[in-house]
């Protein structure tokens, strides 16, 4: 796919159900084969957690969105002011530069509201090789839990 035109922001309540339902979709694509059933329906609990939704809406969990137009074409949020907890594409705009773009917002988000030194994220298997291409490291090996397998890595602000 050639240069697309798209745009990142924060996401509003509005952008929400489409946000989810993008990480949803593409787990179930790229990895929910890997975690199994355990796994799958840990995922699915967390993205359809309550509580996950109210601290969006408050402000505690921020969440940008890469839209094409209206679509939304990809999704990162933050946990815990430091933690990458989704970082998703849609299939279909892979390879097109939208999952970097959408770290950089997130930086620059960390670096202004809470003057970050560093951001953590548990990679699942498929998005190793990314994020080591951005420059994050691992800082243990793979572990598991929940069914769910992955590397937990680390990127420092220099």
């Amino acid at each position: 796919m050639g240069k697309i035109p798209y745009q990142i922001r924060k996401a509003t309540i509005a952008d929400w159900d489409n946000a989810i339902e993008l990480a949803w979709k593409t787990f179930l694509k790229f990895e929910a084969a890997e975690y199994g059933e355990e796994g799958t329906k840990h995922f699915r609990d967390f993205l359809s957690d309550k509580m996950l939704r109210r601290m969006f809406i408050i402000g505690e969990y921020p969440v940008y969105i890469a839209l094409d137009r209206d679509k939304c074409i990809g999704v990162i949020s933050l946990r815990n002011k430091k933690h990458i907890s989704l970082l998703f594409v849609d299939e279909a705009y892979h390879k097109c530069g939208i999952a970097t773009a959408l770290m950089n917002e997130m930086k620059k988000y960390v670096i202004e509201e809470h003057a970050g030194c560093a951001l953590t994220v548990n990679a699942a298997p498929y998005a190793i090789g990314f994020y080591h291409k951005i420059g994050f490291q691992d800082v243990a090996p793979q572990l598991m839990q929940d069914g769910i397998r992955y590397t937990p890595m680390e990127w420092v602000f220099a």
